[in-house]
């Protein structure tokens, strides 16, 4: 029997549909220092980004087959290393997309018109302050007719620029390796047409140059920040900033002498450089919309992982059990 250790958890009908095919699926959680005695005994470990999975625990496990990620980045995995030893390692990129991309934009949607800072406001001063509150709120702005980019214009990447185009933006994506890609987008109506754009990636410095907001959504696992004092130089003034990717892609420093200056007029982060301590300047701040790296979290992504997971070992044991 092929046995499956979900450490970090897998959906219900993932789990289900591997069951369903005669594989042991564990969940309970089995703590970092505890692995190397546990792991051994799984042909397959699914990992989201709180257990790592590193050359020293690989080399230890004669067993594994698979190391699969639920979600798309692999920086909590040795890769190179695990596929040297013959281990498939796996993800999840196409899954949660449009969960990361919508929270993007909830995001910008709460920078915009100040909903973040207002929903601190109410309930403590909308009894005796309502008007002036109603006043310092009523400078918003609306996203059509602004001026995306979009740093990284992998799937993520598309998503967010599919749904900047719905909104009327004007959308200039950057990437290093992807040129073109084409947007498609359902309009629903009684004849159910799909639109069709093609977005041709831009230059990185002409876009900081033009970008009302500035979404990030990229790999990222250490070293020099995309984001630096430098590139923030480059922008327009009162810019807003975006990060659901990783933590650390915005150096958060530049970030917060940015939003002092007015340089960057506010900050949309769901990731953190010291997850699971962010900074608590970053967290009191008005000018930053904030969640607890969620990108992924929702139920339609989940579920999508869990099964998309669930297909790609089945595939790739094929009918052995």
């Amino acid at each position: 029997m092929i046995k499956i250790l979900a450490n970090d958890g897998i959906h219900p009908d993932g789990k289900t549909l591997l069951e369903e095919a005669g594989y042991q699926v564990d969940i309970e959680k089995v703590a970092q220092e505890d692995l190397p005695k546990v792991l051994p005994e799984y042909d397959v470990i699914i990992v989201r980004s709180a257990t790592k999975v590193r050359a020293d625990l690989i080399d230890q496990c004669s067993n594994l087959k698979i190391i699969a990620r639920a979600g798309v980045g692999l920086d909590n995995i040795d890769v190179d290393h695990a596929r040297d030893r013959g281990i498939t390692v796996m993800n999840t990129p196409a899954a949660s997309s449009q969960s990361v991309a919508e929270l993007a934009f909830a995001h910008m949607f709460n920078l915009s018109r100040g909903l973040h800072d207002a929903n601190r406001q109410m309930p403590v001063r909308g009894n005796t302050e309502f008007k002036k509150l109603k006043k310092a709120y009523s400078k918003g702005v609306q996203l059509r007719g602004k001026t995306l980019g979009v740093v990284g214009f992998g799937r993520i990447g598309q998503e967010t620029s599919r749904i900047g185009v719905a909104l009327g933006m004007n959308v200039i994506p950057v990437d290093l390796v992807i040129d073109q890609a084409d947007i498609d987008i359902n309009v629903f109506n009684s004849d159910n047409v799909r639109l069709s754009v093609a977005l041709e990636t831009g230059e990185f410095d002409q876009m900081l140059e033009v970008a009302d907001y500035i979404t990030l959504h990229i790999p990222f696992s250490g070293g020099k920040p995309p984001i630096t004092a430098a590139e923030i130089s480059k922008m327009k003034d009162g810019v807003i900033l975006i990060n659901t990717s990783r933590g650390g892609a915005i150096d958060e420093k530049a970030l917060l002498e940015g939003l002092a200056s007015g340089k960057v007029g506010g900050a949309g982060l769901d990731v953190f450089e010291d997850e699971p301590t962010p900074r608590q300047e970053l967290m009191d701040h008005p000018k930053v919309s904030i969640s607890p790296h969620i990108g992924a979290s929702t139920v339609e992504a989940q579920a999508n992982i869990g099964l998309e997971l669930a297909d790609k070992i089945l595939a790739f044991f094929g009918d052995d059990k």
